[in-house]
């Protein structure tokens, strides 16, 4: 559930001010993530890994990893290895310690990183994941493209991504939720004056459903595939590298 500041966040500076947002609530960032969606955040992720299971992947990128919660999911399906990157220096702090505890240090490789500039070779990667981030991409084409350029022929890509549901009365206690409650309870807990507050924008300014999947057909995905959740506030879409 990335979230960040109520600042307005202009997109020429947009990957500069998500990076210090998410590192000035990375010591709070797990335990708001499930407080505040009641713990249906690690449902979904489960969910995702489900899903991709069939494709065996070897190896795996978790983009926008932040504290690794998704690559440390994907490490149950067996691949040979995970790569996750992040552009904020704390949340990758806190997910390494989190690798370390679990040992699972040696599966699970972090590297603070871009989305939009990977370091990685054309076609290294089987799968690529990515959690509640490409809203938090500045440019989102340019983003998709070059996780594109990175994953084999005929590998796939698994976004988890917030959506706006549209049916009644879901619609409207979602609303509420996230412009009134969400913010204030983040604020208080995080100790951050502003975290919180960006995720209502974000998520009602972002493409979803057909939109969504628009979009990765424009950087190069086909037979994309849109699993709804929890009444459709959040959905995954899972696509082939064409």
């Amino acid at each position: 559930m990335n979230q960040a500041s109520d600042i307005k966040v202009a997109p020429e500076k947009k990957k500069e001010q998500i990076r210090q947002m998410f590192n000035s609530i990375a010591h709070r960032y797990d335990f708001l993530n499930h407080f505040l969606s009641l713990g249906i955040d690690r449902l979904w992720r489960k969910r995702l890994v489900k899903i991709v299971r069939s494709f065996k992947p070897r190896l795996i990128l978790d983009v926008a990893t932040g504290t690794a919660d998704l690559a440390i999911e994907l490490a149950l399906i067996n691949p040979e290895k995970i790569t996750g990157v992040d552009i904020s220096e704390k949340m990758l702090e806190f997910g390494q310690e989190k690798l370390v505890k679990l040992k699972l240090d040696q599966k699970i490789i972090l590297k603070h990183n871009d989305a939009e500039k990977l370091p990685f070779s054309d076609k290294t990667f089987d799968l690529a994941t990515v959690a509640f981030g490409v809203r938090n991409f500045e440019n989102l084409q340019k983003g998709l493209r070059e996780i594109n350029r990175v994953i084999k022929a005929d590998g796939n890509i698994a976004v988890l991504e917030f959506t706006m549901p549209s049916y009644f009365p879901v619609k409207q206690l979602y609303k509420f939720y996230f412009r009134f409650l969400l913010p204030r309870l983040g604020r208080w807990i995080s100790r951050d004056s502003g975290a919180y507050s960006y995720l209502p924008e974000s998520v009602e300014t972002f493409p979803h459903g057909k939109a969504f999947a628009a979009e990765l057909e424009s950087a190069g995905f086909s037979t994309v595939k849109t699993y709804p959740l929890t009444f459709g506030i959040a959905s995954i879409y899972v696509a082939t590298r064409i």
